[in-house]
């Protein structure tokens, strides 16, 4: 960890990030850049798009935050916006890479059962029927976008919630029913924590923002994430710190001010009760520094 002051935040691998236009899609290959990465993508994230990564071949290692996969062809992974993550991967290991912006994502939220706030990496066999249909969807989305057709616009959305159905049916199993309020609001919840959560606000803070009451939005947040609203805030903090602990070289006392604890002290200590180690001993085991 040399000179990192900050996560990477990239547009596509490689390019600064800039404002993206509504609508935006992007398709591309991992060895389209492999100029760029040479086999190894750095820990990295994007603030305003989601993307689905097919490998269609070969093998790897794959990061998301603090975890470590191992993957062989075919796999496929959903990684939303605001999520670390970077592999390793040999150079006869390929991909095809679909970017999708948040507000496209928002739009299909209703026509796919994933969901499209955590992220997902699923092996499988390459004779499967389920795969061999991902694959051909996920072929068809790359020649559209080649091709440029004038109506691609209108057509890549709607093969891209296929290939997040088909996605989720191949990580569950079954299809799940449509989202419920409940997990409408939970989803809600999650953004607005991803937003909001280096501030030091109370739980009516969310509660007025998402015009719920205590009782609702402390249900949807149990039932959807596991915990209370305030656990799933301290579990955004935590994450924050850890993203910045691992990846960056910043000192434990500016972390903890950058995640929303104003006491170092305290800091170290909710850090030690969750994780099981103080910030900087975590930080030697991630990096072996």
């Amino acid at each position: 960890m040399s000179g990192k002051t900050e996560i990477p935040n990239f547009f596509v691998y490689g390019e600064p990030s800039r404002s993206l236009e509504v609508g935006f899609l992007h398709v591309e290959t991992v060895n389209a850049r492999k100029n760029v990465h040479f086999g190894t993508v750095a820990p990295h994230k994007h603030t305003q798009m989601g993307q689905i990564t097919f490998w269609f071949r070969g093998e790897g290692r794959y990061r998301i935050e603090d975890r470590v996969f191992h993957f062989s062809a075919p796999a496929v992974s959903f990684v939303p916006s605001n999520v670390v993550h970077g592999f390793e991967i040999g150079p006869e290991t390929d991909a095809i890479v679909v970017s999708v912006a948040d507000d496209t994502l928002k739009g299909l939220e209703a026509l796919t059962p994933l969901p499209l706030h955590a992220p997902v990496l699923i092996n499988g066999q390459a004779d499967a029927v389920g795969w061999l249909r991902l694959s051909a969807i996920l072929e068809t989305i790359q020649a559209e976008y080649r091709e440029g057709e004038p109506a691609t616009g209108k057509v890549l959305p709607g093969l891209i919630a296929v290939a997040l159905s088909y996605i989720a049916r191949l990580g569950r199993g079954l299809e799940a029913p449509g989202p419920s309020p409940a997990a409408n609001l939970a989803v809600q919840l999650r953004r607005a924590i991803d937003k909001h959560y280096r501030q030091d606000h109370p739980v009516q803070f969310y509660v007025d923002l998402l015009h719920s009451t205590p009782h609702l939005l402390d249900k949807a947040a149990r039932d959807m994430h596991g915990q209370s609203v305030k656990g799933a805030i301290l579990e955004r903090r935590l994450l924050e710190a850890k993203r910045l602990l691992m990846f960056t070289i910043r000192s434990v006392e500016d972390i903890a001010a950058e995640t929303g604890f104003r006491d170092p002290a305290y800091f170290s200590r909710f850090f030690r009760k969750r994780v099981g180690a103080a910030p900087g001993e975590w930080r030697r085991q991630q990096t072996g520094g």
